[in-house]
């Protein structure tokens, strides 16, 4: 064999190899309903949010003790965040995620402003929150899931963050998601399609928001196991 096909074999057997290690990219499926766009999250001022009573509420049917651990995702500028901080405590740890460059930027400077040391801030993807494993006792999801645009990635990474008896928290409004809000069969469903199950749902505050808690009921299915709501 001459040099030149055996250079030619060994770098056609290189490319294979490197082929089959190559790690396959999951295969989720699309969610069967509309996704609203991204907005700021600040639709109304916080002092209004306060005058609702929704935060302390949702804080309160969370069961939010010291020394916690929790995960604000889609933290936006920190409203949550900065409620729970002190809730939890000293001994607790709150971990802030949002997807928007900017707005972390702008979330990290109140957490330095205001000293809460036991937050963390993360930048995480639109389809995976990053967070650490079997780690948060619960995990808020407030007005922002109708804005998820791949819902079964997120979720499937997402619930890997929680410990064995955490809870998924999700606040939203029963309206259709082009009015950034989502009908709660649409969350009970696609949730339950990642082994979660309801375990509390109630109206809040005034108009249309709902607070609504999941705990894991099942193991977590592989991506291309998971069985799409049909939609509304």
């Amino acid at each position: 064999m001459s040099n030149r096909a055996l250079a030619a074999l060994l770098f056609a057997s290189a490319g294979l190899a490197s082929c089959r290690q190559a790690p396959e990219t999951p295969q989720f499926p699309k969610a069967h309903r509309e996704v609203a766009p991204i907005v700021n999250d600040a639709f109304s001022t916080e002092d209004a949010r306060d005058r609702l009573g929704e935060a302390e509420r949702v804080i309160h049917l969370a069961g939010i003790q010291p020394g916690m651990s929790v995960a604000d995702i889609g933290a936006g500028e920190g409203y949550y965040t900065v409620r729970l901080a002190p809730v939890v405590g000293r001994r607790g740890r709150v971990l802030a995620e949002d997807i928007v460059p900017q707005t972390i930027d702008a979330l990290g400077q109140r957490v330095h402003r205001e000293s809460l040391d036991n937050v963390a801030i993360v930048l995480g993807e639109p389809d995976n929150p990053k967070l650490p494993a079997n780690s948060f006792d619960r995990i808020f999801l407030v007005h922002m899931y109708h804005e998820v645009e791949s819902p079964y990635a997120f979720l499937w990474h997402l619930r890997e963050g929680l410990k064995p008896d955490g809870q998924i928290i999700v606040v939203d409004a029963d309206r259709a998601p082009m009015r950034h809000g989502i009908p709660p069969r649409d969350v009970k469903c696609e949730l339950g399609a990642l082994g979660l199950k309801l375990v509390h749902f109630e109206p809040i505050a005034a108009g249309e928001a709902y607070y609504a808690a999941f705990k894991i009921a099942g193991p977590r299915p592989e991506p291309d196991q998971i069985q799409p709501c049909k939609g509304s």
